[in-house]
């Protein structure tokens, strides 16, 4: 088996929803759907904690400036479970310790990548005045997580593609919104310095 495509949508995935990503492959080899699901993903402690952890992710993530948190918390989590992963798809044939290695931090790097897009989009979204976005978006996040782990099985490479393209459309998007809120906070600070003259009522 080729395991590149699924180090790195497992790696997406994992950066932008940790546990899902757990539920949904160890689920898929529990079900019989996916038999190249790695053992120790498919065991019941494993999914118990993945379970419980997700359904506090479920409700923390869709909380503005918490969900901020919650991602700052998992800066480190999120890239492990990545690497993690992508060992142990390597480490289902015969790969050499290189290879495994190799998988790790493709899976590990793909993790960082979608994660720090993940917060980087969530505190543009906390400058919202509108609570809605963070659901939407956390919504958003998690069905992509689902459809394109379900891809995968059938389409590895077009899944891969797809995860790439997320995270390099996520990563402009981001750098974009960037931009913009320190442009508007930066003519806000301009305008608190430098405040518009007020004209009385019948003045000039």
């Amino acid at each position: 088996m080729d395991v590149a495509p699924m180090v790195l949508t497992s790696g997406w995935a994992s950066g932008t929803n940790a546990y899902a990503t757990i539920l949904v492959l160890g689920g898929m080899g529990r079900l019989g759907i996916d038999s190249s699901v790695p053992a120790p993903l498919e065991r019941t402690d494993v999914l118990i904690v993945a379970g419980i952890l997700f359904l506090v992710e479920f409700v923390v993530d869709k909380i503005p400036y918490l969900d901020s948190a919650w991602d700052a918390v998992h800066t480190i989590v999120r890239p492990l479970v990545g690497m993690w992963i992508g060992a142990l798809y390597a480490g289902v044939g015969d790969a050499e310790t290189a290879q495994q290695l190799a998988a790790a931090l493709g899976g590990g790097g793909m993790a960082f990548g979608s994660h720090s897009v993940k917060a980087g989009f969530r505190m543009a979204v906390n400058t919202s005045p509108e609570p809605a976005s963070n659901t939407i978006t956390s919504l958003a996040e998690d069905g992509a997580v689902v459809v394109i782990l379900a891809l995968a099985v059938d389409h590895p490479w077009l899944a891969a593609g797809i995860a790439l393209f997320l995270l390099i459309l996520g990563a402009a998007l981001v750098l974009f919104l960037a931009s913009r809120i320190r442009r508007f906070l930066r003519r806000r600070r301009n305008s608190r310095k430098n405040p518009e003259p007020h004209n009385p009522p019948g003045g000039p």
